[in-house]
C-alpha cells in the first residue's frame, strides 16, 4: 500500500522524461486537468505528455497541443481494453498521474508502466485505489477541485502558477458561435440541465430569468444542451413558460461550439455541470445555481462570487448539520433541494453582474 503522504519535490531540476495522466471524465474534471498540463507545459518544456481520455471528453481537449491523446470509449467493451493495451505495450513513463479513483480507472492503470505512480491521499480513495499507486498527493481540507489537481503537479515539483487554459476552438465552431450571437447584443446563454436531475432547476425558473434578461437587459438569451431527450423536454419546458422567445440550440451544439458561444456570450447560467467548468475556462461569468454540491469545491473557477449558494441551507434541512460539519465534497442530492434557490435571487444577481460589465440597461 501506498503511504499516507507524499513529501513535494520543491524543484524543477530533476523534470520527468514522460507523464501520462489518466482521467477519463468527465466533462468538468478534464477541463479542471488543463492547466495542470499548461503548468507542466510551461515549466517542463520537454517533458513528453501523454493523456487517456474518454471518447466525449477528447472532443473537447484531444487537441491540446503539445499533448498525445489515447481515447478509451467505455462502450467499446474488450475492444476498447485491446486498443488501450496494444496503444501502451511497448511504452513506459517516468510518472503515471492516476487522478480517478473509479474501479474502471484503476483497472485501465494496470495497462500504464510507470516508475512512479501518483494517486489520491486515503481520504479520497475508492475502488481499492491504493493498491495502483505507490505515491499520494496530500489531503487539505477545503480545497477546490482544480486545486486538488494542481496538487499532483504541486506534490512532483512543479511551482504554482496563474491558472490557464487555452483550449482550442476551431474556426468552424467560432462561425457557428458568430452565426447565432451579434456583436452588438449581449448574449445570455442557459445551460439548464447537469448529469444528475437532482440538480437541475426547474424550467419555470429558468423561464422566469430568461424573461428578465430579455426585457430589462435587452439580451438575447440562447437555449444550450446536448442531444439527450431529457435536455430536450427541460428545453421545450422552458419554452412553454417564457413570454419571449430564446434562440434554440439544444442538440445542435457540438462541446466545440459550445466553447465558441461562451467566448461571445455575457453571462452563462447553469447548475454543477460540464458548461459551468467550461465557462470558467472561457472568462465567461457563470452564474452558477449550487444547493445539492457545494460550490467553493464544484463552482465555476473565477464565478464562485456569482454562484447561488444554498448548500449551507441545504444541509441543515437534508442533514440536521451545517455545511462545515459535513465531509469535504458531500453532495445533496434530494428531490427539491434545488427549490431553495429562487428566481429572484437569480435575476438580482444577473443585475449586479450587468452593472459590474456595463452591459444592460442597468449600465
Amino acid at each position: 500500500m501506498a503511504p499516507e503522504h507524499h513529501t513535494p519535490n520543491t524543484g524543477n531540476a530533476h523534470a520527468p522524461r514522460s507523464v501520462c495522466i489518466l482521467r477519463l471524465s468527465a466533462i468538468g474534471d478534464v477541463t479542471h486537468v488543463v492547466p495542470l498540463i499548461r503548468s507542466m507545459q510551461a515549466q517542463w518544456p520537454d517533458t513528453a505528455i501523454t493523456w487517456i481520455v474518454g471518447r466525449r471528453e477528447a472532443e473537447l481537449v484531444g487537441d491540446l497541443p503539445g499533448v498525445e491523446c489515447l481515447v478509451f470509449d467505455k462502450r467499446g467493451g474488450r475492444r476498447a481494453w485491446q486498443a488501450l493495451r496494444l496503444a501502451l505495450r511497448d511504452r513506459r513513463f517516468d510518472v503515471l498521474l492516476h487522478m480517478q479513483v473509479a474501479l474502471r480507472a484503476n483497472l485501465l492503470s494496470t495497462l500504464v508502466r510507470a516508475r512512479t505512480r501518483l494517486g489520491y491521499d486515503r481520504r479520497r480513495s475508492r475502488d481499492l485505489h491504493g493498491w495502483f499507486i505507490n505515491q499520494r498527493v496530500p489531503w487539505i481540507h477545503g480545497q477546490h477541485v482544480l486545486e486538488l489537481f494542481q496538487t499532483f503537479g504541486h506534490t512532483m515539483g512543479l511551482a504554482p502558477q496563474p491558472v490557464r487554459w487555452d483550449i482550442p476552438v476551431p474556426e468552424e465552431a467560432q462561425a457557428f458561435a458568430r452565426e447565432h450571437i451579434p456583436d452588438d447584443q449581449p448574449t445570455l446563454l442557459v445551460s439548464p440541465c447537469s448529469s444528475h436531475p437532482l440538480r437541475d432547476w426547474r424550467p419555470e425558473r429558468y423561464a422566469a430569468v430568461a424573461d428578465h434578461a430579455v426585457r430589462r437587459h435587452r439580451m438575447r438569451v440562447i437555449l444550450c444542451g446536448g442531444p439527450g431527450e431529457r435536455e430536450r423536454r427541460m428545453g421545450d419546458a422552458i419554452q412553454h413558460h417564457m413570454q419571449e422567445t430564446p434562440v434554440d440550440l439544444i442538440g445542435r451544439d457540438t462541446l466545440k461550439g459550445m466553447l465558441a458561444l461562451l467566448e461571445r456570450s455575457a453571462a452563462l447560467l447553469a447548475p454543477d455541470s460540464g458548461p459551468a467548468h467550461m465557462g470558467a475556462a472561457t472568462g465567461t461569468p457563470v452564474l452558477g445555481l449550487y444547493a445539492a454540491s457545494n460550490p467553493r469545491r464544484s463552482g465555476p473557477w473565477g464565478s464562485v462570487d456569482l454562484c447561488l449558494n444554498k448548500y449551507d441551507q441545504a444541509a441543515r434541512i437534508y442533514r440536521k448539520k451545517a455545511a462545515t460539519e459535513l465531509r469535504w465534497g458531500t453532495k445533496l442530492e434530494y428531490p427539491g433541494v434545488m427549490d431553495l434557490i429562487r428566481p429572484e435571487e437569480v435575476c438580482g444577481r444577473l443585475d449586479e453582474l450587468a452593472r459590474r460589465e456595463g452591459w444592460g440597461t442597468d449600465a
